[in-house]
């Protein structure tokens, strides 16, 4: 036994140092597997969780937008309804019929006079006669104050303005909604992520979505910076139709009714209300000289001025409204300024019009007025009314352009070619990508001048076709060009943006 411990040390002694540079890489290679084990469950773990924090952070997206066309559909039919009353075509269409069927009934009326005279007709009930001389009796009596020409003028303009208006009410009103709404959904995401960082050693469970407003949502300083739409629902659309009602009296005071007009004319005349609204004159002499270069300020329809914003609390909370605005909603509307300012706003919002514009001359108008050559009844009664030039309309229609889908990743690209077009801004208003590498970024929308097309229609025609749309731009409910102009354009691109913009900052005040 001795002699076996007396040669296990002899052995040991002499391979010591083999033996511990064995141990000595067995130790390490122990401790790098270790290692190496550790850090690669690090990683899986961070990357499931970067993944759990991108699908949450998409999907709490994903339902802001949402939320955001809900509440666009839901504030529409009010302001729409103030439109249509300032605008009310229907009464003086209404009038207007009113006068026609006077004007027969009292032909009608000499008519059956005139051939009791001549010959002996067959016996009419004295009811009926004495209900048509009363009916034209009573329609004469009533005869409205305005002419004919001047109720056309208002069908004629009202038509147009009001369809216009709408328009440009309905994508303000889509852009400041992702603004508000994107803002406040980031400051709750922030809130809830801060949240969870807290409470990650507490072992108390909390149910989904429990606890995630904390103090950093203050409900109801979000409740008082929602309340700022008042002003575009009441006052900015206002201001906004006054624009348009001068430009539109401008561009088409000298276009009748009665006129024959082609397609492409009246694209052009259409343009040309655009651009004197969105790019009005900076001067008086260049508005002599038809020159368009300056740039409208849209904060003004969409916000009100800082003297105004008392105002504008007290009129949509009424008792509830604060007396003074608080640091926290004054940094919310500070930062809304800025974004509806900013380079990509005007960007997105220039597109957002010429796909709604497109949407109603293209798809609506021109699919309706100038769809080439009309029946035999309809040339008979144009033939009849005087307007045989009408009924000769070209047998090929217009091809509807619809905008296709977008990508979102555009509006960057989008961005840099806008202010980088010149005409002192119409690029960006317009929606035109004009720089050549940026031809092939996907659809562009705008409204440029074309060739006019062959196809013709009567004016009246094409007012009856607005007088339509105008109720499908402003409907609550299955709103195709809203989804024209959410889908069409680089909205969610934008909408991204804002929601992803500015955490370090938001992180210091949540």
């Amino acid at each position: 036994m001795p002699a076996m411990f007396t040669s296990t040390r002899s052995f040991i002694k002499r391979h010591r140092t083999n033996l511990a540079v064995g141990f000595g890489i067995v130790g390490a290679g122990y401790l790098a597997v270790q290692y190496i084990g550790n850090k690669l469950s690090e990683a899986r773990s961070q990357l499931m969780s970067d993944r759990q924090a991108k699908e949450n952070i998409n999907r709490r997206f994903q339902t802001n937008q949402s939320d955001c066309t809900y509440t666009v559909l839901a504030l529409l039919p009010s302001v729409t309804s103030n439109i249509l009353t300032r605008y009310p075509v229907e009464t003086s269409l209404a009038e207007l019929h009113q006068r026609k069927a006077a004007r027969i009934a009292r032909s009608s009326a000499t008519a059956s006079t005139a051939g009791g005279t001549t010959s002996s007709p067959a016996p009419v009930d004295n009811d009926d006669t004495a209900s048509l001389a009363s009916f034209s009796s009573e329609t004469f009596n009533a005869a409205p104050r305005k002419s004919k020409p001047q109720l056309w003028d208002e069908i004629k303009f009202y038509s147009l303005i009001r369809s216009f208006t709408l328009l440009y009410t309905l994508s303000l009103l889509t852009l400041l909604t992702r603004v508000q709404l994107n803002l406040l959904g980031r400051k709750n995401y922030l809130s809830s992520v801060l949240k969870s960082a807290e409470r990650a050693d507490d072992p108390t469970i909390f149910l989904e979505g429990e606890g995630e407003g904390g103090e950093g949502v203050d409900v109801e300083t979000n409740r008082q910076y929602l309340s700022f739409c008042w002003w575009l629902l009441h006052r900015g659309w206002s201001s906004l139709a006054d624009k348009v009602e001068a430009a539109t009296k401008q561009v088409f005071s000298s276009v009748n009714p009665r006129d024959t007009l082609s397609l492409g004319h009246f694209r052009s005349l259409v343009m040309e209300v655009r651009k004197i609204v969105e790019c009005p004159p900076v001067s008086a002499t260049e508005a002599e000289q038809g020159n368009f270069g300056g740039e409208i300020n849209w904060l003004e329809f969409l916000l009100p001025p800082r003297e105004q914003e008392g105002m504008v609390l007290r009129e949509s909370l009424g008792e509830e409204a604060p007396k003074e605005v608080s640091k926290e909603l004054r940094r919310l509307m500070d930062e809304t300024s800025d974004l509806l300012e900013s380079p990509n706003a005007k960007t997105v919002l220039g597109h957002m019009l010429a796909v709604g514009f497109e949407m109603l001359v293209e798809a609506k108008v021109a699919g309706v007025a100038f769809k080439g050559k009309p029946s035999a009844a309809d040339a008979l009664k144009a033939t009849v009314a005087g307007n045989a030039t009408a009924a000769a309309a070209a047998a090929t229609a217009s091809p509807v352009i619809g905008p296709p889908p977008r990508q979102v990743e555009n509006v960057r690209r989008a961005s840099m070619a806008s202010t980088s077009s010149g005409m002192g801004g119409m690029g960006p208003l317009f929606g035109g990508i004009t720089s050549g590498e940026d031809s092939d970024a996907g659809y562009s929308p705008r409204i440029t001048e074309v060739v006019p097309d062959e196809n013709t229609a009567q004016f009246a025609i094409v007012l009856a076709a607005l007088q339509r749309q105008a109720q499908a731009i402003g409907v609550g409910v299955g709103n195709e060009f809203l989804s024209a102009i959410e889908k069409g354009t680089e909205l969610e691109g934008f909408s991204a943006q804002v929601y992803s913009s500015n955490f370090e900052f938001v992180t210091g005040t949540v």
